[in-house]
């Protein structure tokens, strides 16, 4: 039987445990960087199936060693994160999160779970391919620093030809794969400022200086930077989601406090647009009589993949599942650290599709109501462990 063959097969047979572990995952979320019981638990199903070269890394994260026959040959990496995030689960379903608050709405436990059992796939054929695998089990992908960040710090990478990456797409039917070469996801920075201007009664706005009014105007400013400073060809968003002003009908307040985001994909741009946000709404601001506080935490960078691993490893994709169910994507603006990856070792980071409209499969990540077609699990796992084969035998 033919590796390929092979992996489908075994993957297909690990279809009911795949879910198990997924369902045990998605119930007991943690959030970034506390990780322990999920991390407790990969480990458990390690050793389960044999796998010992296990270390732990980044306090909450670890790293898995597979070799095949001749093991310094070339070193391939898969990884998959582990986190959950901070949104209260509205699915009415026997594997609902425990967690009140907590909720695997990213697909984490998806991830974790097809690199669980493409850990099992590859252990199981180490004596078919030559070199060695490197699993990487990762906290904190939605929290800065990124635990992407801490992995590499503490050596994920070191000796690592290049490394690929999953993530789950709700818009992608089950069954569809995702790709695209180089530039794919934007880079991240955080927003926090606070306005300060003089609070007083509603009825007389002459006696106050209104931070509600100034950041109107800010707003409208910073808006403008972007649309008018920023090449066209190159993708920007300037996006504020949180405002609160505490005042009331007749109350006007002291403050404002905003929370936001700028993403991009060109770090020459990023930069001179930090300097112009933060000059721009500092003119404004005290053109209206008010100060303002304003930090920019620049976060993960943008996420390049590389265009011969790319190609190698959509080929492969393309062999284990299909010409037709090969999707090309578009630039996405949502940012990931598996961008870190990507900036310092070839990387492909591509998609799999968990959506299924006739199940009512259909809500976004981040969400409430997400969930996925659990059809996808052992696709995603053998499809992992076959393509990571391909990479250890592909010529670079």
């Amino acid at each position: 039987m033919s590796m390929i063959a092979s992996i489908q097969e075994k993957a297909k047979s690990l279809s009911q445990k795949l879910i198990t572990i997924r369902r045990h995952i998605h119930q007991h979320p943690e959030l970034s960087f506390q990780e322990f019981e999920t991390v407790a638990y990969v480990k458990t199903m390690l050793l389960e199936m044999g796998i010992t070269q296990i270390k732990s890394i980044a306090n909450t994260g670890l790293e898995v060693i597979i070799e095949g026959k001749n093991p310094a040959k070339k070193t391939i990496a898969l990884r998959a994160d582990m986190d959950a995030l901070p949104i209260i689960e509205a699915n009415d379903v026997p594997y609902k999160s425990i967690h009140t608050g907590v909720m695997h709405a990213c697909g984490h436990d998806v991830h974790t779970t097809c690199l669980l059992g493409a850990a099992q796939l590859l252990n199981e054929h180490k004596d078919h391919f030559e070199g060695t695998i490197k699993l990487l089990f990762q906290p904190g992908e939605e929290k800065l620093p990124g635990g992407a960040s801490l992995m590499i710090k503490e050596g994920a990478l070191e000796n690592v030809n290049s490394i690929l990456g999953q993530h789950v797409m709700p818009l992608l039917p089950v069954g569809k794969i995702g790709f695209r070469s180089g530039l794919y996801m934007a880079s991240t920075d955080e927003l926090y400022l606070t306005i300060k201007g003089k609070g007083g009664h509603g009825a007389m706005p002459h006696l106050c200086i209104d931070p509600i009014a100034i950041m109107a105007q800010m707003l409208t400013g910073l808006q403008q930077l972007v649309s008018r400073n920023a090449n066209p060809i190159i993708p920007s968003v300037l996006t504020f989601g949180k405002v609160i002003a505490n005042g009331a009908t007749n109350v006007i307040p002291n403050e404002v406090y905003l929370e936001g985001t700028f993403r991009t994909l060109d770090e020459a741009w990023r930069a001179k647009a930090h300097e112009l946000i933060l000059t721009t709404a500092k003119s404004i601001v005290e053109g209206m009589g008010g100060t303002v506080d304003f930090e920019i935490r620049k976060g993960y960078p943008f996420l390049k993949n590389d265009p011969a691993v790319t190609a190698r490893t959509k080929a492969a994709a393309t062999a284990y599942v299909g010409a037709d169910n090969i999707v090309d994507l578009d630039i996405w603006m949502a940012a990931e650290d598996f961008a870190y990856y990507s900036q310092i070792s070839p990387a492909c980071f591509y998609r799999l599709g968990t959506r299924n409209e006739a199940k009512g499969i259909t809500s976004g990540v981040h969400t409430p109501s997400f969930d996925i077609d659990e059809e996808a699990l052992a696709l995603g796992a053998g499809l992992m462990a076959y393509l990571a084969v391909e990479e250890l035998q592909s010529n670079f």
